[in-house]
Formats: structure tokens, C-alpha cells, sequence
């Protein structure tokens, strides 16, 4: 079992597909501070609302000179339906091994209607440019959270 990535850890490297099957790799954002969300399934209630949210907020954080990068286990084909459907303006990672998940450690046992299964905890991390972990949001709640990761950010370069 993989456990959470914690503050001042270094990101791990990846090199996943985005929506439109080019691949993305931690080395082409080092430089930029990176806004990482990992989040269960396109085209779900509350992966809708955060990614409507996060997209609404891109040009508050292109001012902080940040990139907001999605990660899920959907597809590349289901992650651009999902971008094309809702008019997101987000950069989606397919990871349909789970292995960045892992790494990251938000692959996790999950209890729903009392089966277990592993699944993805909604997660966000703020990485600086140098690929340091500064913050990191846990069991995300999507209402207020894209607020709240701004406001995070904007104190961590202040």
C-alpha cells in the first residue's frame, strides 16, 4: 500500500498521455508551479464541478504562473469527450495503469455501500518549480476547493 506523498517530498517523475494522446511529461513543467488533482471518473457530479471550477480559475492561475493538471483512470478518449462535453480548458492525464497514482499515493482502499474496493482519493497537490511537494489537500470536498488551492498557492509564493 502507497502512502501519500507529504510536504517538502520530491514529486515523483510521470509521463502520462493527455486527452489528445500526447504524452506529458514532469520534466516539461519543471520551472512552473504545478496544481495536481487527481480525481475518480470524467463525467461524474462532483468531477464535473471541480474541473467546470478549475477551468473558470485557469486565468487566475496563469497569473501564478501555475498549470492545473487532472489525473484519472479514464481514458484519453473519455477524457476528451468529458473536456469537449463541459468546454473545460484543462490538460487531463489518462493513467489507466494506476501506477502514478500509486506513486502519489492516492490509489487507495475505498469503502462504498460496505464493499472494499481501490479507487482513487480525490486529491490535489501544489508543487513548486523546482518539483517539491508544498501542499497537499486530502479527501477533497469539491465545493470551495478551487478557492481554496488558490489562496494556498498565493501564500506559498508570497
Amino acid at each position: 500500500m502507497s502512502t501519500l506523498l507529504k510536504i517538502d517530498e520530491k514529486a515523483p517523475e510521470f509521463c502520462l498521455p493527455n486527452q489528445d494522446d500526447v504524452e506529458m511529461c514532469m520534466r516539461d513543467l519543471k520551472g512552473k508551479w504545478i496544481v495536481l488533482y487527481f480525481y475518480p471518473r470524467d463525467n461524474t457530479p462532483g468531477c464535473t464541478t471541480e474541473a467546470c471550477e478549475f477551468t473558470e480559475a485557469t486565468p487566475d492561475f496563469s497569473e501564478l504562473d501555475a498549470i492545473i493538471i487532472g489525473v484519472s483512470a479514464d481514458t484519453t478518449k473519455k477524457h476528451r469527450n468529458f473536456i469537449e462535453k463541459h468546454n473545460l480548458g484543462l490538460t487531463l492525464l489518462s493513467d489507466e495503469s494506476t501506477d502514478m497514482m500509486q506513486e502519489y499515493g492516492v490509489w487507495q482502499m475505498k469503502k462504498n455501500y460496505g464493499k472494499e474496493y481501490m479507487g482513487i482519493v480525490r486529491t490535489t497537490f501544489i508543487i513548486n518549480p523546482d518539483g517539491i511537494v508544498k501542499s497537499v489537500f486530502e479527501k477533497v470536498r469539491v465545493k470551495e476547493h478551487v478557492a481554496k488551492v488558490k489562496t494556498k498557492l498565493q501564500e506559498l509564493q508570497a
